[in-house]
């Protein structure tokens, strides 16, 4: 349980409370000593400054020079039962839930197959370098108990809830409120804050929501205030006009959340693509958390995050996937299709802002940053080892690179899941890709 590795690294020293200056808290270090301590980070130190922690000697090193560790990727918004449903071609958000969604989530009443894709779903996570995440669920709680369990087994550091929702959706999917109630109750006492699991309350969104149900959930976190709460926030201009039409007595999407007490700190709405002044405010000052979901915005046409609006407000960005609209479990390629997405609002994201969001800024947009997302001593040791050429035109082009800030940025536009050689949690090797590349 002791390990010293030598390699190169890159994370982020301190919170970044303006992007603009993101690389000046940024730290790479060509050849450094990295000592891991019971899952927890001892010391990052020059490797030529070594002999400042005579005690190294006790610890198994392990040489991996050419190679490039950084802190392990966190998403901040991911689905766990859509991962049988990436790809579907057609239709905008509300009739792709209908198309697609909900009929793959209707599968997970099988506890046997939920416990199969929880697996498949969490090893897809360490394959793309993903050590944390905050995860929906299905609506069935024998789904939620197969994703903690699993995570548990591996050691992971996730946040997720059972999905709930009382309207507006196939039979077998549609709960009461009552019921609702009490199987998230049960779900957040066996499993908040047990090891390195927390729960989430998981209200879909508006729509498939009464205001008994939002209530409910309102309730639930006056009983637990330490758990988190995830949602989905102005996605779709339809899906924005069908939220008016449901709560007329509310000026605005945000403001149905808002008057349940459901933002926060540890609130993290993901999407916000069409949000008003009033709303850019709200979340500033409850100091809520939005997930930035490039991928899934660009495939179900959903429109285009305005994150220069989100610096001005303030407001903590996280990366997320949202497998299943989006199409890869990797942040690598997500952070590619940010940076395009930015480019059509002529906004140039700077490599150091990029990997802020991804890592340690992930971690201060889910409250987590004092455990996770850099190698500031006694953090968990969750991190990724990252080869930087693994086809001949990375071997090229990185070939070329002046400095690690434009290697980096190859790295997010060319690379992919096959450019993480291990990842690694709580302090132990929790996958290893066979194809090494020197």
């Amino acid at each position: 349980m002791r390990y010293a590795i030598r390699a190169s690294f890159f994370d982020f020293t301190s919170r970044v409370d303006d992007v603009t200056f993101a690389s000046q808290h940024a730290r790479y270090i060509e050849d450094g000593l990295l000592l891991i301590n019971q899952g927890k980070i001892d010391a990052l130190f020059e490797w030529q400054n070594r002999d400042q922690s005579p005690q190294w000697h006790d610890y198994t090193l392990y040489d991996l020079r050419g190679k490039l560790i950084m802190p392990g990727f966190i998403d901040t918004h991911i689905h766990f039962p859509q991962i049988g449903m990436v790809g579907s071609w057609g239709e905008q958000l509300l009739e792709w839930l209908e198309e697609y969604t909900f009929p793959a989530e209707s599968e997970y009443q099988n506890t046997a197959f939920a416990e199969q894709m929880a697996s498949t779903f969490l090893e897809q996570c360490l394959e793309n370098g993903t050590t944390s995440a905050l995860i929906f669920g299905s609506v069935h709680p024998g789904a939620t108990e197969a994703l903690f369990a699993a995570a548990e087994q591996r050691e992971m550091r996730i946040i997720a809830g059972k999905v709930m929702m009382d309207r507006f959706v196939p039979e077998a999917l549609c709960e009461e409120v009552s019921e609702s109630y009490q199987q998230t109750k049960q779900l957040i006492e066996r499993w908040h804050n047990k090891g390195r699991l927390h729960y989430a309350l998981t209200p879909r969104f508006a729509p498939t929501s009464t205001p008994a149900l939002l209530s409910a959930v309102s309730q639930l976190k006056r009983e637990y205030p330490d758990v988190w709460i995830q949602t989905h926030l102005s996605e779709n201009p339809q899906e924005i006009a069908w939220v008016n039409e449901l709560f007329p007595e509310h000026h605005n999407y945000l403001a149905v959340y808002h008057h349940y007490a459901l933002t926060g700190p540890k609130s993290v709405f993901a999407h916000c693509l069409h949000l008003e002044e009033s709303e850019w405010q709200c979340l500033a000052e409850t100091e809520s958390s939005i997930s930035f979901c490039p991928t899934s915005n660009l495939f179900l046409g959903s429109g285009l995050f305005n994150l220069r609006k989100a610096h001005q407000h303030k407001v903590n960005i996280g990366m997320g996937t949202d497998i299943g609209a989006g199409t890869s479990f990797s942040i690598l390629r997500t952070l590619s299709e940010a940076y395009k997405v930015q480019q059509l609002q002529h906004y140039s994201l700077t490599v150091a802002e990029a990997y802020y969001h991804a890592t340690l800024g992930g971690a201060v947009s889910l409250s987590l940053d004092d455990k996770i997302g850099s190698f500031m001593p006694g953090k968990e040791a969750d991190f990724i080892v990252i080869d930087f050429a693994v086809t001949p035109l990375q071997t090229l082009r990185q070939s070329r690179c002046r400095d690690i800030w434009e290697r980096l940025f190859v790295l997010m536009t060319l690379g992919d899941e096959r450019n993480i050689r291990q990842t690694w949690v709580n302090g132990r090797c929790a996958f290893q890709r066979h194809e090494m590349h020197a």
